[in-house]
């Protein structure tokens, strides 16, 4: 929470400071959830509150306005996330004049769910809402398994099977077009350009989060269905996150960056999301406990002693299998230890409730809905007109200062 300056004079509440980005504050909000349910401690409770109802934006579906020009499929997914664990845990629902958790998450689902794209892949949501975005002509695994996740956790907590379909579909899409392997290892790689090939060319990094969002989506499926196949996903996708684990102590680490000391600010909070995923796992697929404390125990005890940098004596590095603190410090470094260390405490606490055994939060199927086609993006496009009209003005704006600057001169 040192990195939070929301509640400072000009900053925006619920945002974190520079340089981190809209997405990885929702990512921080997920982490004080899970603080606050894991450890019964709710001394951040008003400000998490307060920043998760501060970012909806005009039509309650986590677009603000400050980030309608910018935002991805997957940073829209991130702050879903974090409303649907506060469906899950409980947490104080907001007065009956403000959006509610549930339907936050719902219309979370529906505006993510509207922008699957058939034209080019054959489905799958791209990394980019807008066009105007570097990243547009991308199709992601985090975007889509942000829909997955949220779909999995949505169909469990309200028994609507419409969910459940949508997360066959996104599945069965992701494993066509190679985004997870299913032969010897079960591998979640990053995405593709679209192209002229159709995404058959696969960005083949990996990265935790993308692991840890269809690891827990399964989990989460298994848990609603008992179905064997989610079952065998879940298990599946678990053996083959070991190569997330350092061989000789099964202690946790960003393959794709950690090594080469090349990991960007995004990806040094990757593995928070990784920790809180497995905790979910192994508290709803109670078959798996054993072997995610295997990992995440040893994992817990490098993050503390790292945990010891800085001028506080309490800033966390990158590094967990380094003896001490390795230099490295920001907002990722400490929701990665935080996570890895909160969520051995899962056997402890309730499992994530469903509308049937303790949820009280209220939603709406249709959230969001209504303004699909008055969304930002079309608020934003231009006609014809406009572009006339903005050329004119371009003109008058261009030849007064023309006109300022001789004047200037003589």
């Amino acid at each position: 929470m040192d990195y939070y300056n929301g509640l400072e004079y000009g900053q925006v509440i619920g945002m974190f400071s520079d340089p981190y980005y809209w997405w990885q504050s929702g990512g921080a909000w997920g982490s004080m959830i899970d603080y606050w349910f894991y450890m019964e401690n709710d001394t951040y409770n008003d400000v998490l509150k307060q920043a998760l109802l501060y970012q909806v934006g005009d039509n309650w579906d986590y677009i603000p306005a400050n980030q309608s020009t910018t935002e991805g499929n997957d940073d829209q997914g991130f702050w879903g996330l974090v409303v649907m664990a506060a469906v899950e845990r409980n947490f104080t629902n907001p007065a009956e004049d403000e959006p509610q958790w549930l339907y936050l998450a719902q219309a979370v689902f529906n505006k993510m769910a509207f922008n699957w794209d058939t034209e080019s892949c054959y489905g799958g949501l791209r990394w980019q809402i807008f066009q105007w975005n570097s990243g547009y002509d991308y199709k992601n695994s985090v975007s889509n398994g942000c829909l997955f996740q949220i779909g999995a956790r949505l169909a469990r907590y309200t028994g609507n099977d419409t969910y459940l379909e949508w997360c066959d579909l996104i599945w069965d899409w992701m494993v066509d077009i190679n985004f997870i392997t299913t032969e010897n290892w079960w591998f979640v790689y990053d995405g593709a350009t679209i192209g002229d090939d159709n995404c058959s060319t696969t960005v083949k990094l990996q990265w935790t989060y993308n692991q840890g969002l269809m690891l827990g989506g399964c989990a989460y499926l298994y848990d609603y269905t008992g179905e064997e196949k989610w079952l065998n996903r879940t298990q599946r996708l678990l053996d083959s996150s070991v190569v997330f684990f350092n061989n000789s102590n099964n202690i946790m680490f960003e393959a794709a960056c950690q090594n080469a000391g090349t990991c960007n600010t995004d990806q040094k909070s990757f593995k928070a999301y990784f920790s809180r995923f497995l905790g979910l796992t192994a508290k709803l697929v109670p078959q798996t406990y054993d072997q995610i404390m295997s990992y995440l125990v040893p994992s817990a005890l490098g993050a503390a002693q790292s945990c010891s940098g800085g001028t506080d004596g309490k800033t966390c590095g990158i590094n967990w299998f380094h003896p001490g603190w390795d230099g490295n410090w920001g907002l990722g470094e400490q929701m990665s230890a935080l996570e890895v260390i909160q969520n051995l405490n899962v056997i402890n606490r309730p499992a994530p409730y469903t509308a049937n055994t303790g949820g009280s939060s209220i939603g709406d199927p249709s959230a969001g809905v209504n303004d699909l086609h008055g969304s930002a993006e079309s608020e934003l496009s231009l006609s014809t007109k406009d572009h006339v009209g903005a050329a004119i003005i371009t003109a008058v704006v261009g030849l007064s200062l023309i006109c300022g600057s001789v004047w200037l001169i003589i």
